[in-house]
């Protein structure tokens, strides 16, 4: 019996080294630009090993064209992207199988900016002035509804397109006002510079609230198994974040050296507080009230089913 039991245990053995280790799921993610503190939970969710300990190997892709990755993924080339809640609805609305599965920012970070010590003092103060702009039709849309609320139309001001270079326009003087600059980047930038600014934020000047940064995966693949594990791990990450900004912070500069410096660390604080605690859960009404205001804005000709759009992992 004894040696009938070696046998077996030698056999087993054998056989446990014959069987391949399991390797982690692959997962690629597009992002939006180039890695900042906006994509601070997923870094973390790397440095911390929670995606690992969720079973996936995840590949953080930046796009040489911030404007490929949601054409990437309708295409199926490539498993999930980092996109806009705002340009969502576009997308939908021109056809691409597109899909909110997750959310990283539930907060706009979009804002409407003047210099502090300028003469825009209030959004009523912009009538006859010269508001730049970076990405025409949304932004569009958040000025044009921020001015109503003061009984005024972009007819009242000058619009000008000043190509991204929105803290350089503000400085020299070319622009009053710039629509379009990120309340956690622009607003350090300008303080940075010497040039403090002051902000109006859309949320509270007529524009219903969105999400502004949100997971999107193609439609025929939202039951991918691979999806729910690495919102998960997402939510670790950002739990991790809250309770131990500092040594996040210094994660996150070790993973990307060429980031630290002072305005990456002063958007890393004010970023903190936007991202989603629950990234899975979505605002089935938030979507509807903002699908409305697209459609009222002449975005999109139709608003379409939310389930067709947007939806929460189970």
């Amino acid at each position: 019996m004894t040696i009938m039991k070696s046998v077996f245990a030698a056999i087993a053995a054998l056989m446990l080294t014959m069987v391949p280790a399991q390797s982690d799921d692959k997962l690629t993610v597009y992002l939006d630009w180039f890695v900042n503190p906006d994509h601070a939970p997923l870094v973390i969710a790397q440095t911390q090993g929670y995606f690992k300990q969720n079973g996936l190997e995840v590949e953080l892709i930046a796009p040489s064209d911030p404007s490929a990755p949601p054409r990437l993924i309708a295409a199926g080339q490539g498993d999930l992207a980092i996109s806009y809640q705002p340009q969502l609805h576009v997308q939908v609305s021109e056809g691409l199988p597109l899909t909110r599965i997750g959310t990283i920012a539930e907060t706009p970070l979009n804002a409407l900016v003047a210099l502090k010590d300028g003469p825009i003092k209030s959004i009523a103060d912009l009538k006859g002035k010269k508001v730049g702009f970076s990405v025409g039709g949304f932004e569009d849309a958040l000025l044009a509804a921020m001015l109503k609320q003061e009984g005024l139309s972009l007819k009242d001001v000058e619009l000008i397109n000043i190509n991204f270079a929105l803290s350089p326009s503000l400085i020299t003087g070319a622009v009053d006002a710039v629509i379009g600059a990120f309340r956690n980047f622009e607003l350090n930038q300008l303080d940075i510079e010497k040039h403090p600014g002051i902000a109006f934020y859309p949320e509270e000047n007529g524009v219903p609230v969105y999400d502004e940064l949100i997971f999107i995966a193609k439609n025929d693949r939202i039951d991918d198994p691979r999806f729910r594990p690495f919102i998960d791990a997402v939510e670790q990450a950002t739990l991790y974040l809250t309770n131990h900004p500092d040594e996040a912070l210094q994660q996150f500069l070790k993973a990307y050296p060429d980031l630290d410096n002072e305005l990456n660390r002063r958007a890393w604080v004010d970023t903190l507080p936007r991202f989603a605690k629950r990234p899975a859960a979505l605002d089935r009404g938030r979507y509807e009230r903002f699908a409305k205001f697209m459609k009222d804005s002449g975005l999109i000709k139709s608003i379409a089913p939310l389930s067709t759009y947007a939806v929460e992992l189970k």
